[in-house]
């Protein structure tokens, strides 16, 4: 049934919607505020939990409301930012309150001890990789509701490097998938990566300095134009990042990540480190100066390779191919610090389990979804780590992505 109805806003929710009760039950609502009274339509069922609701008007705005600057943001518009409404001191509030939440209602952690968001920088211009879609009107990135594309003209997010390259694109790809464009924000590199139908590489004209990178569907890829990666500098030491390779998308919030590492590893120079999902070698390369050995756990192929090449001048890191879950039950050394940074579903079970097996001293925790966070904090809890600390770091302003270190002591 649908509805129409004046609701009041009382909290904002992992996934960054607002929320409030209506006949007893909770309803969200994208681009709502805590404090709000809103006018909503509504497609419930009475006998469910909870619904989503679409944002009529706002009656009685909150102080914490603010014009987005983007012409793109809203319900109906680009999907890639979420908190353009919401004053930037605020979203850092509501971060750590939503990290908080979460750690007490998943992780059953009574008191989290979540510490103040580290704020960007910027809160804008700080994208060092996008990905595009094709539209009827040139580019965009998906739509809000998640059903096409909203084709764009300018990305207000995006750092200064790829908002030239964008604006100097003139694109006509017959077959284009999708269309990725990186940037090393402390080196000046660009590249773009392209993805075709039926990997047959485009007709290229290029009049900038730009590498161009075919990314195959098999996840191989094919150098176009320049070089098939970017090279980017963080805390003084700088990494080779090819085309399918991930690398965290601030880099001034990245350097952030890294003295958070380093801080709550504790290294005194003779211990073993775990460096597991490590990429490209953002954490490896500086634990390695202040550790023993540094083994480091790899699945993506490419990544592999660019950490060979970022890690090549340190004899004390071991570099291992495959699944965590797979080659940590395996791993014949002992582990007494473990710096773990997952993908957004968090570990793997037999991963965690293989971890809590080995008993390092501390495992840092570097996590950019709250609520796997919180699922594995109270498993490590459950096998007697106790949460030290949690750092959130504004890694994505603008949006109700979440990025935190964690410290967790063992028993």
């Amino acid at each position: 049934m649908t509805e129409t109805f004046t609701l009041q806003l009382t909290a904002i929710a992992h996934g960054g919607a607002a929320l409030g009760r209506y006949e007893g039950q909770v309803i969200f609502v994208p681009y709502g505020l805590p404090g709000e009274t809103v006018r909503v339509t509504c497609e419930r069922d009475s006998r469910e939990r909870y619904a989503f609701a679409q944002l009529v008007e706002v009656l009685t705005p909150a102080q914490d409301r603010t014009v987005p600057l983007c012409p793109y943001f809203g319900q109906n518009g680009c999907g890639g930012c979420q908190w353009q409404h919401i004053a930037y001191p605020a979203q850092l509030r509501y971060k750590a309150s939503i990290l908080a939440d979460q750690l007490m209602r998943i992780g059953k952690i009574t008191v989290p001890p979540v510490k103040p968001v580290l704020p960007a920088p910027s809160d804008w211009a700080y994208r060092n990789h996008a990905r595009f879609h094709p539209a009827a009107e040139g580019l965009g990135f998906q739509a809000a509701g998640g059903s096409g594309v909203v084709a764009i003209e300018e990305c207000l997010v995006l750092h200064p490097l790829l908002s030239e390259l964008y604006a100097a694109l003139d694109l006509e790809c017959e077959g284009l998938l999708a269309l990725s464009l990186r940037a090393g924000c402390a080196t000046g590199d660009r590249m773009l990566v392209f993805e075709m139908e039926d990997d047959l590489p485009p007709a290229l004209e290029i009049d900038v300095p730009v590498s161009c990178v075919l990314l195959l569907s098999d996840g191989r890829y094919v150098n176009l134009i320049g070089y098939n990666h970017i090279t980017e500098i963080v805390a003084g030491h700088r990494y080779r990042i090819s085309a399918p390779s991930f690398f965290q998308v601030n880099t001034a919030q990245a350097e952030r990540l890294v003295q958070l590492v380093l801080e709550y590893a504790g290294l005194r120079g003779d211990e073993t480190v775990l460096d597991a999902y490590c990429g490209v070698g953002l954490f490896t390369t500086h634990l390695a100066e202040r550790a023993a050995l540094v083994v480091g756990i790899e699945l993506a192929s490419a990544a592999v390779a660019d950490l060979l090449e970022n890690t090549a001048a340190q004899e004390n890191v071991e570099v291992i191919e495959g699944p965590v879950e797979a080659v940590l039950p395996e791993l014949d050394v002992p582990v007494d610090i473990a710096v773990v940074d997952p993908p957004r579903a968090g570990m793997e079970r037999a991963a965690l389990d293989a971890l809590i097996e080995r008993r390092p001293a501390r495992i840092v925790y570097v996590s950019c979804d709250p609520a796997t966070l919180a699922r594995d904090a109270r498993r490590l809890g459950e096998a007697g780590y106790r949460l030290v600390e949690v750092q959130p770091v504004d890694m994505f302003p603008q949006t109700y992505h979440i990025e935190s270190v964690a410290l967790f002591a063992g028993g």
